[in-house]
């Protein structure tokens, strides 16, 4: 063969390899979450080839089947433990979550990642999980080389947007975190061994939080932004900025051409200051430009990023708010399928398609009766809050401008929505007051929630409680017909 022809098909086949590949996070801590089938139809009708999940939920995993969509299944952090400890507890959870549903025919999964942990070493969990997380990841690669799968299905381990940094927000100072320092090498040495890629969060969001010297325009890829310089190196926004920090980080530990997946990139929409859909948009398009144009970084001119998971598919109202009160509102979808915004996953029409005959409770809202005495209307509230979710009325958020008492009304539509309406959940010591009329205001949503099956709703753990439960009712009752 001739060298040029030979050069040639080698320079296709990798820019074949390095084609594009945007996917999500579809994460499931919601109170009504939208059914499995409901968003496997979302994904698909957006052209959405890839998705990252956090756990292993046999109904999610059902409803991917046969759906050729690129599959990465997660490990919680709270199995860390017992997966570091035993082979055996490895071998169980490979061949209950990856085996059974990879070799199904016709209808199996494509799994290509298994995510051990979720941001196992973010810095907000402190060292509780870094002794189990590359034992852990060791015996789930044991565990797919005994059952054939390790050619087909990669061990990665998320990291958090805060396992590395620049205290001066410069690349070139970019290191991992010294408590976290030896164990990414392992971890690196680990990846590096079986060819897996480097997961991280890139996360602008929070970034022009942390650092005071980046701006909000060239944090949303804004053409006429001031550029940052370092070293002679141009930054003209904050997504290659970021990028580079993990490159160098991963430069200083020895690991400078480790691939790099981001698995984590988005802007919420609502819960605080500049967390909106217009500031979301402008984002998202931006970002998705910068992909597209398949450039590198100054970092790594050759090596542009490829592998993105959009953080994430759908709000979810039951995530943890201890990193502020936008953590519930990440979805490029609203908890119902409703895209937020104009975007598309795709080079097309430039317009998400939204979840189709999604069934919700009654047309009915739960609020403040203002013929009652109100004097102890705000403690029921907050008591509300505390079970429900009211991250949009926080300073910033897309009720924060409703007066008082439409703010204790939105609080207990909240509880009462996330009751399923049930008709003790809008007492409030004779507070409450339920309406047909809708109480939402300009941009302040008081949703109707989503009405979930039982079958839709039950996590593994609760299938099982419900069978203990049957067996136990049969046995109780089989003396009755002997």
């Amino acid at each position: 063969m001739p060298p040029n022809l030979s050069l040639l098909i080698f320079l296709l086949a990798t820019m074949a390899y390095r084609s594009l590949a945007v996917g999500v996070n579809w994460g499931t801590t919601a109170s009504h979450p939208l059914p499995p089938a409901k968003v496997v139809e979302l994904l698909k009708s957006n052209n959405i080839t890839r998705v990252k999940l956090f756990d292993a939920d046999p109904l999610v995993l059902e409803a991917l089947s046969g759906s050729n969509l690129g599959v990465t299944v997660g490990i919680p952090n709270g199995l860390l433990r017992s997966l570091n400890s035993s082979k055996k507890a490895a071998q169980s959870w490979v061949h209950d979550n990856v085996t059974r549903y990879v070799s199904s025919g016709d209808s199996r999964v494509k799994i290509e990642y298994v995510a051990v942990g979720d941001e196992p070493f973010l810095r907000s969990y402190g060292e509780q999980f870094h002794p189990f997380v590359l034992g852990a990841a060791i015996n789930i690669q044991t565990a797919l080389t005994q059952a054939n799968l390790d050619s087909k299905v990669k061990v990665v381990v998320p990291c958090s947007f805060d396992s590395y940094l620049s205290e001066t927000s410069l690349p070139s100072k970019g290191h991992f975190r010294a408590d976290v320092n030896r164990t990414m090498i392992q971890l690196l040495t680990f990846l590096s061994k079986h060819n897996s890629p480097f997961f991280a969060t890139i996360s602008p969001f929070l970034a022009f939080q942390q650092y005071k010297n980046i701006s909000l325009d060239f944090t949303l890829f804004k053409i006429y932004t001031k550029a940052h310089n370092d070293s002679r190196r141009m930054y003209k926004n904050s997504f290659d900025l970021n990028y580079d920090i993990l490159v160098n980080a991963l430069s200083t530990v020895g690991f400078p051409k480790i691939e790099i997946v981001v698995s984590q990139i988005g802007w919420p929409t609502d819960g605080g200051p500049n967390a909106t859909s217009h500031a979301a948009e402008t984002f998202m398009k931006g970002l998705m430009n910068r992909l597209r144009s398949k450039l590198g970084t100054p970092l790594r001119p050759r090596d542009p990023p490829v592998e993105t998971y959009i953080f994430s598919l759908l709000d979810e109202d039951q995530r943890s708010i201890s990193t502020g009160n936008f953590e519930r509102h990440w979805g490029v979808f609203t908890f119902d399928g409703q895209a937020k915004y104009r975007f598309d996953f795709t080079q097309g029409s430039n317009s998400l398609v939204n979840a189709q005959n999604v069934e919700y409770l009654p047309s009915k809202w739960c609020v403040v009766n203002n013929n009652r005495d109100l004097s102890n209307a705000t403690a029921s509230a907050l008591n509300a809050c505390s079970l429900a979710d009211c991250s949009a009325l926080s300073p910033g958020g897309s009720c924060s401008n409703i007066s008082w008492p439409g703010n204790i009304s939105y609080a207990f539509n909240s509880y009462y929505q996330q009751r399923n309406q049930s008709a003790d959940s809008c007492d409030f010591g004779g507070l409450g007051l339920i309406t047909t009329v809708n109480p939402s205001v300009d941009n302040c949503r008081f949703l109707v929630q989503l009405n979930t099956s039982l079958s839709d709703t039950l996590h593994p753990a609760s299938v099982s409680q419900w069978i203990t439960l049957l067996v136990t009712a049969i046995l109780l009752l089989l003396p009755r017909f002997t």
